[in-house]
């Protein structure tokens, strides 16, 4: 094996990152990926299953390159691909729009979660936990706690969950009226966005209509 290191495997929270150098040959690549997979990092990669996100830089792969990168880590059986992506902001001079970032857990009270884009918690978010996110927020649970979505100024975006129970909502810098103003007696599958400088709450059913026509704010 080669001294240059063509591969650096990261943990981060989610699971593991492997940055993937971008000027080397593909073969290159496989083969040192492999070689860590089976040699090098075996401790790093035992014990339960574990999420794995793939950087390429700025290179491209078709689907068949990156079947074969998901084959080569799919052969450790605790190793799950979420994602291969690269950092080329457009191919064909089309941009391709990412998909929200996933996390899974309970946001507890005092903890808080805070991400650059779209989010989806697959989770709770207690009272006195605090998410803030720079897109949308999707709550898959209760949602409990503080939200604040469009922390940067973005006024496009919308805060969902499956049972709508906050103490607080924000959008950009418009936060919700108190809450027994505005919660109804069923508060599941709910989404709050702006209208007119105000924050709205509508059902999850209703969201196509602002989707399909945006309005502003």
């Amino acid at each position: 094996m080669t001294e240059k290191q063509h591969i650096m495997i990261k943990g981060v929270k989610e699971g593991l990152v492997f940055l993937l150098d971008d000027k080397c040959e593909f073969a290159v690549l496989l083969d040192e990926l492999q070689y860590k997979l089976e040699k090098t990092h075996q401790q790093l990669l035992t014990g339960p299953l574990v999420h794995v996100h793939v950087k390429l830089g700025t290179r491209q792969l078709d689907e068949d390159d990156k079947e074969r990168i998901k084959s080569v880590i799919r052969s450790q059986g605790n190793l799950m691909v979420q994602s291969i992506d690269s950092s080329a902001a457009a191919q064909d001079g089309i941009a391709t729009p990412a998909g929200p970032h996933v996390i899974t857990g309970m946001v507890r009270s005092g903890q808080t979660i805070e991400h650059d884009g779209d989010l989806l918690l697959a989770g709770d978010v207690n009272p006195g936990g605090t998410i803030l996110c720079s897109g949308d927020i999707y709550v898959m649970g209760a949602l409990r706690g503080v939200a604040h979505a469009g922390v940067n100024g973005r006024t496009d975006v919308i805060i969902a969950a499956s049972l709508m129970r906050p103490t607080q909502l924000r959008i950009a810098d418009i936060i919700s009226r108190p809450p027994e103003e505005w919660m109804s007696g069923d508060a599941a599958m709910e989404f709050a966005y702006l209208y007119e400088g105000s924050m709205q709450i509508d059902k999850m059913t209703q969201l196509f209509r602002l989707r399909n026509n945006p309005i502003k704010v």
